[in-house]
C-alpha cells in the first residue's frame, strides 16, 4: 500500500457504480470498509462478500444520509466495527430531473437534502474524531454540472455547487489537523442512473464529451482512493474532473 497505513473508511453509496468501484479499491489498500446503503442492501452485502473473500474488512451499514439520526446510527455502527472514521467518501446522491417551471418543490428539496445535506451530515459527524487522530480524508463525489449547470437539473446542479463550496470552506479550516477535504466531480458515468437515459438524449450527451463516450466507476474510484492518501496530503480544496473532457 506504498507505506500507508490501514485506517476505517466510510463510503456512501457504496452499493453500486461509483461507490462500489471505490469501497472496493480502498479493501484491496488494507482500510477496513463500511459500505453504507439506503435502498439495495443485497448489493452492499455482495461489495462486502467480495472483500471478505479478498482477505480485506468490510461490513454493511444501512443509512438515508437525507436523515440525521440515521446517519448518526449508520456511522456509530461503523465506529463500532472499524473505530473512528479517517476516510469519508461522500458518494450518495440523487437525481430527479425537471425544468424549472415544471419542477416540484419536494423534487427540488428532497435532491438538496440527499446530495448536500447529506454530505453535511456525514461530515459533521465524523470530523470531530478525525480532529482529534489529526488525520483525515474527506472526498465529495459531485458532478461536473455543478461547475456548468445543465437543463433539467437546477436542483441537481444547484446541490452539487453548494458541495463545491462546502468543502473548499472546511479544507481551509482543518488545514492544519492533517485533514484534506477534496471533491472529485464526474462527467457521465454509465451506472445505474445513467442508463435510465433514452438514446435521444445519450446521443446528445455523447456531442458533449470530446472522448465520445461515458466512463466507468472504475475510472473514476482510482482518483477518489488517490485523494486519500498519504501522497496526496498537499492536495486540499480542490475539484478535480474526471469527464473525458466534458467541463473543457
Amino acid at each position: 500500500m506504498s507505506g500507508n497505513t490501514p485506517r476505517s473508511a466510510l463510503v456512501t453509496g457504496g452499493s453500486r457504480g461509483i461507490g462500489r468501484a471505490t469501497a472496493l479499491r480502498l479493501a484491496a489498500n488494507g482500510h477496513r470498509v463500511a459500505v453504507n446503503y439506503n435502498t439495495h442492501p443485497e448489493e452492499a452485502e455482495t461489495v462486502v462478500e467480495e472483500i471478505l473473500s479478498a482477505g480485506g474488512s468490510a461490513i454493511a451499514v444501512g443509512g438515508n444520509v437525507a436523515i440525521k439520526e440515521s446517519v448518526n446510527a449508520m456511522i456509530a455502527k461503523a465506529v463500532e466495527s472499524h473505530g473512528p472514521i479517517e476516510i469519508l467518501i461522500n458518494n450518495a446522491g440523487v437525481i430527479n430531473d425537471a425544468l424549472l417551471m415544471r419542477m416540484k418543490e419536494e423534487q427540488f428539496e428532497y435532491t438538496m437534502k440527499v446530495n448536500m445535506f447529506g454530505t453535511f451530515y456525514c461530515t459533521h459527524q465524523v470530523l470531530p474524531g478525525m480532529i482529534k487522530g489529526r488525520w483525515g480524508r474527506i472526498v465529495n463525489v459531485s458532478s461536473v454540472v455543478g461547475m456548468r449547470g445543465n437543463i433539467g437539473q437546477s436542483n441537481y446542479s444547484a446541490s452539487k455547487a453548494a458541495v463545491h463550496g462546502f468543502t473548499q470552506s472546511i479544507a481551509k479550516e482543518v488545514a492544519t489537523r492533517g485533514i484534506t477535504a477534496n471533491v472529485v466531480a464526474p462527467g457521465y458515468i454509465t451506472t445505474a442512473t445513467s442508463a435510465d437515459i433514452s438514446d435521444k438524449q445519450r446521443d446528445t450527451v455523447l456531442t458533449w464529451i470530446p472522448q465520445g463516450r461515458f466512463g466507468e466507476p472504475d475510472e473514476v474510484a482510482p482518483t477518489i482512493v488517490f485523494l486519500t492518501t498519504d501522497e496526496a496530503q498537499y492536495i486540499t480544496g480542490d475539484i478535480i474532473r474526471v469527464d473525458g473532457g466534458m467541463a473543457i
